[in-house]
């Protein structure tokens, strides 16, 4: 008994170490999977130009590298990673003008795909090339990958994974190298996925085979593993469908769709076309060239039996020879007149009510139907608080309380809220007048052809003659206030610029058509008869403004190099 007890104990130690291996295997290997992007603070290093000759300045203008390149690459702006083109052959040097990477061919920086970013290139790693084959180095010069690869290229979206090919079959890795689809397709692409928390990272992958019927298509989640085998037609994610851990697929068999939540069969492949209400979270169906509507579950909540279904606001209108029936969003019918629309706002007290029986007119409600607003403007929209903007007969836009009361009047051109602000930005054409108004509708700023720029803690507005600052709920700031590590300050008397400190007194004497504040590297833009110069942070000219810059209004420089932005956005510095 006592030996039967022990090899019971023995056999329940192994079982559990094998739980315990088993665990952590798999938290290793969502580790590896795992990867963060890293985040830029500061641009140290910068292209320059001259002549169509590339070389690379610092952050102060110092020289760092010759302009004698074809052209150069600079993956990542605050470290000295430098590739440098002559013809086809690179060459990487660090800011000691030492060529490193010796040890890798062909080095080449990997292009973003479909990113909003101002920086072109993946910011950690490189692809080398050895014997016709690619792989992954870091920029310290660690290789990530042998030269294992026919191609590497970046996939759109997703920063820090790659699409590989092997043999003529394609799969994806991360920047750690470690395999996320496994390279057995013939096709792969993002099914572009996405929310505002997390981006792209819970996008999963649509994938193809090629086969003697034709191409099938199959999906694999986020972390690639399989959920739909290659053999659809088609298949499409619902992305209105915010979701991380499920997907819901549009899939085509034989020309006849379905709906899938991951595995699960939502609705059978029975239909000619499913589209998705992203309002209502409802499905459109059609089978026979009749329509219907179906919910998440896959119930089908409204017959198929309707020529025709709009869906405008909270409300469905099915139409055939009939007429016009009208169901709410579970299905049921609804007692409203078929020329009437309802459409939720952000806000649950209010209702955007519109009229069609003698042409569109928009008005108000309160979740109980009361008339707020009464329903004879061209458009409304719900702004914030107890705020409306709306449209008249002449399309002039302004803006009405919940009583109907006029806040802003109703002459603009355009009319829309700054981006992270309640600021509201306004456009009279005619006058060429640009305004803002604080939060409670009041204006406080008027300027004639002014651009708005939207920065981190302050809003910028700002023409030819006059520059303004306010915070984002619309106090106005001094250029003190903004600039607060700056040792000189843009002033302006008698209609010339000059610069001060902080305290007023000055620095550097009025005698400037154009000045602008110094950018996060300490120098200044000055103008003087048409033309551009730079001074620094001690107030003396780097730069006589004799440059003749015409394609800038507000020309930036570091040193005597100034800015020229071209392509999608990519930019370099001359003089």
């Amino acid at each position: 008994m006592k030996k039967r007890y022990r090899f019971m104990i023995v056999i329940a130690i192994l079982i559990l170490l094998g739980i315990v291996a088993i665990g952590v295997s798999c938290i290793m290997n969502e580790q590896e999977r795992g990867y963060e992007i890293e985040t830029i603070k500061q641009y140290n290093y910068f292209i320059l130009k001259q002549e169509d000759k590339y070389g690379v300045i610092d952050k102060k203008g110092n020289k760092i590298i010759e302009p004698q390149y074809s052209d150069i690459k600079i993956p990542n702006p605050e470290k000295a990673v430098f590739v440098c083109y002559e013809g086809e052959n690179t060459k990487v040097f660090n800011e000691r003008k030492e060529e490193i990477l010796t040890e890798y061919q062909a080095v080449q920086p990997i292009r973003l795909k479909n990113i909003s970013s101002d920086l072109m290139y993946e910011k950690s790693i490189l692809v080398y090339q050895k014997e016709g084959k690619y792989g992954f180095i870091n920029l310290e010069g660690e290789e990530i990958t042998k030269p294992i690869y026919d191609e590497i290229d970046s996939l759109p979206y997703k920063e820090g994974s790659f699409v590989v090919k092997e043999q003529d079959k394609f799969g994806v890795v991360n920047m750690k190298g470690k395999e996320l689809v496994k390279i057995e397709y013939d096709e792969i692409k993002l099914d572009e996925y996405y929310d505002e928390e997390k981006q792209y990272e819970y996008a999963g992958y649509i994938v193809l085979r090629k086969t003697e019927e034709g191409y099938r298509y199959g999906y694999l989640n986020h972390n690639g593993k399989e959920i739909l085998g290659t053999e659809y037609n088609e298949i499409l994610r619902v992305t209105g469908i915010h979701d991380q851990q499920n997907a819901y697929l549009i899939c085509a068999k034989n020309g006849q769709y379905g709906l899938k939540k991951n595995e699960q069969t939502i609705i059978e492949n029975q239909y000619q076309s499913i589209q998705y209400d992203e309002t209502n979270q409802l499905f459109v169906i059609e089978k026979s060239k009749k329509y219907g509507i179906a919910n998440l579950e896959g119930k089908v909540i409204v017959p198929v039996q309707y020529n025709e279904i709009d869906i405008t606001g909270i409300y469905l209108y099915a139409k055939n020879e009939q007429g016009t029936t009208v169901y709410n969003s579970n299905g049921t019918q609804a007692n409203i007149d078929a020329n009437v629309a309802i459409i939720n706002t952000s806000n649950e007290k209010y209702r955007i009510r519109i009229n069609n029986e003698q042409g569109t007119k928009y008005g108000v409600i309160n979740k109980d139907g009361k008339q707020l607003i009464e329903e004879k403007y061209n458009y409304i929209e719900y702004l914030y608080e107890n705020y409306f903007i709306v449209s008249n007969e002449n399309g002039k836009l302004g803006i009405l309380d919940d009583k109907g009361a006029i806040k802003v009047p109703l002459e603009h051109e355009s009319l829309q809220r700054i981006p992270n602000t309640d600021l509201i930005q306004t456009t009279l054409t005619e006058e060429h007048k640009t305004q803002i108004y604080h939060k409670e509708m009041n204006k406080i700023c008027e300027m004639p052809s002014a651009t708005i720029e939207v920065l981190e803690h302050h809003i910028k507005i700002y023409n030819e003659t006059e520059v303004k600052y306010f915070d984002k709920e619309g106090k106005e700031l001094k250029n003190t206030d903004v600039y607060t590590s700056n040792k000189l300050f843009v002033d302006k008397k008698d209609g010339k610029y000059g610069f001060v400190d902080k305290n007023g007194n000055v620095l550097v004497d009025y005698q400037y058509d154009k000045a602008f504040e110094l950018n996060e590297f300490g120098f200044a833009t000055i103008s003087k008869d048409g033309k551009w110069g730079a001074m620094n942070e001690q107030g003396q000219e780097i730069v006589p403004p004799t440059y003749e810059i015409k394609d800038q209004k507000e020309p930036s420089f570091i040193g005597e190099y100034y800015r020229v932005i071209y392509g999608f956005g990519e930019f370099y510095y001359t003089k």
